[in-house]
C-alpha cells in the first residue's frame, strides 16, 4: 500500500460511516481528517432529487461567500472600447474582444470566470465548444451577461468569491467552500450561504426530497455525511 493510501485509511477509520453528523461535528472532522501537505480545499457535495434530463430541473446559479474561497480567481471581460477601460479598472485580470476570441479559438484558457457585456455575445457566442464544456461560457442564467455598468459589481463579487453551482448529469452538485485552514466558522457559513442558495433555487418542478443527501470532504481526505435536515437549517450571519 503506498503512503498516500496508508494516510487515508488512518483519516478514514475516524469517520463513522453508518453516522449523520451536525455540520458543526462535520466541519470539525473534516478538518482534523485533512492529510495533504499542502492547504487543501473543503468541498460540499450534494446529491439532488432534481431530473437532470429535465430541461426545467437543470439547476444552475452563483453563489457569492462571504468569506470567499481562498482561491485567486483569473477574471476575463469581454468587452470593447470604453467597457474595456471599465473593466480593467475593476481590476479584470484580462479586458478584450477580437484578441481575446481568437487567443481563445487557439486553445488558451488561462482563467477562471469569463464576464461579457450583451453586444460582445454575438462574437463571443463562437466560442461555445471551447468554453461552455468547461464551464467558462458567458451566459445571462449565472450572471456573467451583464451591462457595462454592472461590470465592476460583478468583477467584484469574483474576487471576493463568487462560484457558480451546477447539476451534473447524474444529479449531484459539487461546490468548493473555502480551504482547510479557514476557521470552522467561516467555513460553516460559506457553508449556510450556499445551502440558503440552493434551497432558494429550488425548481418549482421539482418532486419528492429536494436534498437527498449532503457530504464534505477536504482534497483527498474521507467524505463525512451530514444530516440533511440540520444542512439545511444553517444560516448565514
Amino acid at each position: 500500500m503506498s503512503e498516500r493510501g496508508k494516510k487515508y485509511a488512518l483519516a478514514k477509520q475516524r469517520v463513522d460511516r453508518t453516522r449523520f453528523y451536525t455540520p458543526e461535528e462535520a466541519m470539525a472532522l473534516v478538518k482534523e481528517t485533512s492529510y495533504a501537505s499542502f492547504d487543501g480545499t473543503v468541498e460540499v457535495h450534494m446529491r439532488m432529487g432534481l431530473d437532470p434530463r429535465q430541461a426545467e430541473q437543470r439547476l444552475r446559479g452563483v453563489v457569492v461567500f462571504p468569506h470567499g474561497t481562498g482561491k485567486k480567481t483569473r477574471i476575463l471581460v469581454f468587452a470593447e472600447g470604453e467597457t474595456q477601460r471599465i473593466a480593467r479598472e475593476a481590476a479584470a485580470d484580462y479586458a478584450g474582444g477580437d484578441e481575446l476570441i481568437e487567443q481563445i479559438q487557439k486553445g488558451w484558457t488561462d482563467f477562471d470566470v469569463a464576464f461579457a457585456v450583451p453586444q460582445m455575445m454575438g462574437k463571443v457566442g463562437r466560442l461555445g465548444r471551447v468554453l461552455g464544456p468547461k464551464g467558462l461560457m458567458p451566459n445571462p442564467r449565472t450572471g456573467t451577461v451583464v451591462p457595462a455598468e454592472d461590470i465592476p459589481r460583478v468583477v467584484g463579487e469574483a474576487r471576493k468569491g463568487r462560484v457558480e453551482y451546477r447539476l451534473d448529469d447524474s444529479a449531484n452538485i459539487h461546490v468548493p467552500i473555502g480551504k482547510v485552514s479557514f476557521p470552522q466558522e467561516q467555513l460553516l457559513e460559506n457553508m449556510a450561504t450556499l445551502m440558503e442558495a440552493i434551497i432558494k433555487a429550488k425548481p418549482a418542478q421539482a418532486k419528492g426530497q429536494y436534498i437527498r443527501s449532503v457530504t464534505i470532504a477536504s482534497t483527498m481526505g474521507p467524505g463525512i455525511k451530514v444530516d440533511v435536515a440540520r444542512a439545511t437549517q444553517l444560516r448565514a450571519a
